[in-house]
């Protein structure tokens, strides 16, 4: 069946397409409810592969991109995330910013509020909060009291334009600070440079109002991947892995502990994402991750960033 001009497709573009921007360049050619318009990034070759890859037009300019676009993903490095967001809003497009919303809460109001003005919808890119893992926790978790949370990578020079609270820490903390859904009280962090001048590791125990504790472990200088979380609370312990999107809870029952299998549904994380993006944008709702959210999660990293930045000034590192 044609679609009719209500149901007229989301015109999409992906401004930066590294590593991860091809991924949304991909995803959001084989969605049946947008059309990829094209692509921009100053790498102007890589953005002609990607174009020709796709079926999409490579632009010249980033304002000629927004202009013929309803709706953008922006994956650029961090630092450039603001600029970026700026001159996209003065085009009308809504925007998709990946991870984390920018690089200073100044930045971050910014943005907000050129959204606001403009009327614009703003998603950040915090994944895994369209895990299917996530969707498991957000109906099963009830009462937190403990959580324990261990993401691991290998170096990888994409991201180190920031630390490792910003370029994989903010990740738990968001999905954190949906799970709890009480404000912080404490924060406790240590962190060491390893390969890059920043934090490549980072710990932060953080205590929120309503009592729940959080303990949060993040490298990027590992030997392995490791995406876990763990959550206490009464009568339930759950242990779930993110990237492999399985998991087991243990129940009292009685004077007993009985361990169930976690059924979950798999799913291309991105891909459920970028769908939820489009949905919003074609409906003018809400996303489930807003630019306020976005901004609380850097908010959270932010604090957490300074306290180990304090330390190595201390310490000489």
């Amino acid at each position: 069946m044609a679609k009719t001009k209500a149901e007229k497709l989301v015109r999409c573009g992906v401004v930066g397409v590294g590593y991860l921007g091809r991924h949304h360049a991909r995803i959001y050619s084989a969605l049946k409810s947008c059309e990829l318009v094209g692509v921009f990034d100053l790498d102007t070759q890589l953005s002609l592969e990607t174009s020709q890859n796709y079926g999409c037009r490579s632009f010249s300019s980033l304002r000629e991109l927004g202009e013929a676009c309803d709706a953008v993903s922006v994956v650029v490095p961090t630092d450039r995330h603001c600029e970026v967001a700026l001159e996209l809003f003065e085009a009308n497009c809504h925007l998709l910013i990946e991870k984390p919303l920018c690089v200073s809460l100044e930045e971050a109001e910014r943005i907000l509020s050129a959204a606001n003005a403009s009327g614009r919808i703003v998603q950040v890119g915090h994944i895994e909060h369209f895990n299917p893992v996530m969707e498991f926790l957000e109906a099963a978790v009830e009462m937190p009291r403990f959580i324990t949370a261990d993401r691991l990578a290998p170096f990888n020079v994409r991201g180190t334009e920031v630390g490792v609270v910003l370029d994989l820490m903010i990740h738990d903390l968001g999905v954190i600070l949906q799970l709890v859904k009480s404000p912080v009280e404490k924060v406790e962090s240590a962190g060491v440079s390893v390969l890059s001048p920043s934090e490549d590791i980072a710990n932060a125990r953080i205590t929120f109002a309503n009592g729940c504790v959080a303990n949060i472990n993040t490298s990027r200088v590992s030997l392995k991947k490791v995406r876990e979380i763990r959550v206490f609370q009464p009568n339930t312990y759950l242990s779930l892995d993110f990237m492999n999107q399985k998991g087991h809870l243990l129940r009292k029952v009685g004077l007993n502990l009985e361990k169930e299998e976690i059924p979950i549904e798999k799913g291309e994380p991105l891909q459920l994402e970028l769908t939820s993006f489009v949905d919003c944008v074609a409906r003018y709702e809400e996303p489930k991750v807003s630019a306020a959210l976005g901004k609380t999660a850097l908010e959270l990293a932010i604090r957490v960033t300074e306290q180990i930045r304090a330390q190595q000034e201390v310490f000489g590192t």
